[in-house]
């Protein structure tokens, strides 16, 4: 049973060459809410509207139980990014609808804060998470979708290996309103990227 006290969202912790990539906790609080802020109008473009109480220790704590029983039901898991030498905090991946049956797919999201962006470090988590998705959880497929004008996200996409399958029209609610956003996968046995220089 997890505690009441110091939630953990039970899950794997994968490495990468430059990053280490592990399920949230409570402890992470504080860091998690500094880089959300200081990282609020990059991120607020691409993302759902912000609730009011989005960075409050409670709403982390409704997000650890959330993200605890999606782990436990199988139909999700939640990571954070640290940067491997000085373990920051620079972002976060989650992998949602994990279905099984004759789909064997999930969906994959991901952020890093401002000041990590551009410098590989989410490149280095995505790769390593999404070997863990085909080796580990064995699905056969790996999806994801960016906003047409996310030229980084896009371009992340495509180094690390996802085909471009189309476009989704008002597939998110994305800032406030329903978004047209591209779709893209991977297979289990699609080529994977090189690893990080």
């Amino acid at each position: 049973m997890l505690s009441k006290l110091t939630p953990v969202t039970p899950g794997p912790v994968v490495q990468g060459r430059r990053v280490r990539v592990r399920p949230p906790a409570l402890s992470d609080w504080p860091a998690w809410a500094r880089i959300r802020a200081e990282s609020r109008d990059f991120l607020s473009a691409w993302e759902p509207t912000w609730p009011a109480d989005a960075l409050s220790r409670t709403a982390f704590r409704r997000r650890l139980r959330r993200y605890a029983r999606d782990a436990r039901d199988g139909t999700g898991f939640s990571f954070v990014v640290l940067r491997r030498g000085d373990d920051r905090l620079v972002g976060g991946i989650t992998l949602s609808n994990v279905r099984r049956g004759v789909t064997q797919s999930c969906s994959a999201g991901y952020w890093i804060g401002k000041a990590y962006a551009r410098q590989g470090l989410m490149y280095d988590a995505l790769t390593a998470v999404m070997d863990w998705v085909f080796d580990d959880l064995g699905l056969h497929r790996l999806e994801a979708a960016c906003l047409p004008q996310n030229e980084p996200s896009r371009r992340l996409l495509l180094k690390c290996g996802f085909s471009e399958e189309g476009q989704a029209r008002k597939y998110l609610m994305i800032d406030g309103a329903w978004r047209n956003h591209l779709l893209f996968a991977m297979l289990q046995g699609d080529p994977r990227p090189a690893p990080p220089a």
